[in-house]
């Protein structure tokens, strides 16, 4: 993709925009913590709270032939109430766009529109609270202003790690191993990325497990639109580089591969397609951009095809009143 034919402006995701102890089960009595409470969020809790195994314990794959697919809850930013954040133009196509591609996976897409940050908790609140036992996985989308550490909601700044503290296994048993999968298209920060040119050289047998226990933590996957401390760009016509990439490789490569695969493809095309096109200020001019995949994964994400027409023991009827259910639980930010 030539950058200098495509329409709209660039401009970066963030709030400035224009501007720059317990043993395992093949431990050792030693064992020891770091640190307390552990790094991802949570405090210490306890270790009796049991879940349904829903896959054999060295399976390759997650299992993602349950009932449904899963919900997908997409927190869509475009308008602040905090003064020194501007529109996020052209997040409406991102929207549109992720949508699409969810739903086309077989995901219940929730979308919610400039939510206040306590309207944010509740409905991830809510979500922790759904029975997602005949559920393959869960997604949940975040487009928004960012700074190092923080997203923005409407009115306020919070931690990223609200979104899914949530859903820890201890905390939302019916999600316990399987993918819980966020997807984060905000700044990380004011840094640039001005890349590096690269040319072309001369020298170029198992038993059988009743139960196993696993980290609460276990089987998150958090993927980031840029590395920490850095820009995140968006066009203002055609959206965020991150989600056009992650949807454009979703959409054509989502039943192919694992999603570990695809992300990679998703980074591929965000570092090799995309470079910034502002030549009125040299600052910002040519700069590039890099996702950042942070996985807790203990298996590979595999989405099979959406069957297509009814299940025998699923009328259309049953169809509409578990949408209307699930409507009914969340009330939409539109």
């Amino acid at each position: 993709m030539e950058e200098s034919k495509r329409k709209g402006k660039d401009i970066p995701d963030n709030n400035h925009e224009g501007e720059k102890e317990n043993n395992v089960e093949n431990g050792h009595d030693n064992d020891q913590s770091d640190a307390l409470p552990d790094a991802f969020g949570t405090k210490l809790i306890s270790n009796n709270v049991v879940a349904c195994m829903p896959a054999e314990k060295y399976a390759t794959h997650y299992n993602m032939n349950h009932k449904n697919r899963g919900l997908a809850l997409i927190f869509n930013h475009e308008v602040f109430d905090i003064h020194n954040l501007k529109p996020r133009t052209g997040t409406d196509q991102d929207r549109k766009n992720l949508e699409d591609v969810l739903r086309k996976l077989g995901f219940e897409v929730i979308v919610f529109q400039d939510l206040r940050y306590h309207d944010i908790e509740r409905q991830i609140k809510q979500a922790a609270k759904y029975d997602h036992t005949d559920s393959d996985c869960l997604c949940i989308s975040v487009l928004t202003h960012g700074d190092t550490g923080i997203l923005y909601a409407r009115d306020t700044q919070y931690k990223p790690d609200l979104l899914w503290s949530y859903f820890a296994a201890d905390r939302c048993p019916s999600l316990a191993g399987k993918p819980k999968i966020f997807f984060l298209q905000a700044c990380q920060g004011d840094k640039l990325d001005g890349g590096v040119i690269l040319s072309r050289t001369e020298t170029d047998g198992h038993l059988e497990i009743d139960s196993y226990r696993i980290p609460a933590q276990a089987d998150f996957l958090v993927v980031y639109s840029t590395v920490k401390g850095y820009y995140s760009w968006r066009n203002t016509t055609r959206g965020s580089w991150f989600i056009q990439a992650l949807c454009e490789e979703l959409r054509n490569k989502g039943f192919d591969y694992d999603l570990g695969t695809i992300l990679t493809f998703v980074s591929q095309r965000v570092a090799f397609d995309f470079e910034s096109n502002c030549p009125d200020s040299p600052t910002m001019h040519q700069q590039k951009q890099i996702p950042c995949v942070m996985s807790m994964l203990t298996r590979l994400i595999q989405f099979t095809r959406v069957k297509e027409g009814l299940e025998e023991n699923e009328t259309l009827q049953k169809q509409e009143k578990r949408k209307n259910t699930i409507k009914g639980l969340f009330t939409k930010g539109k």
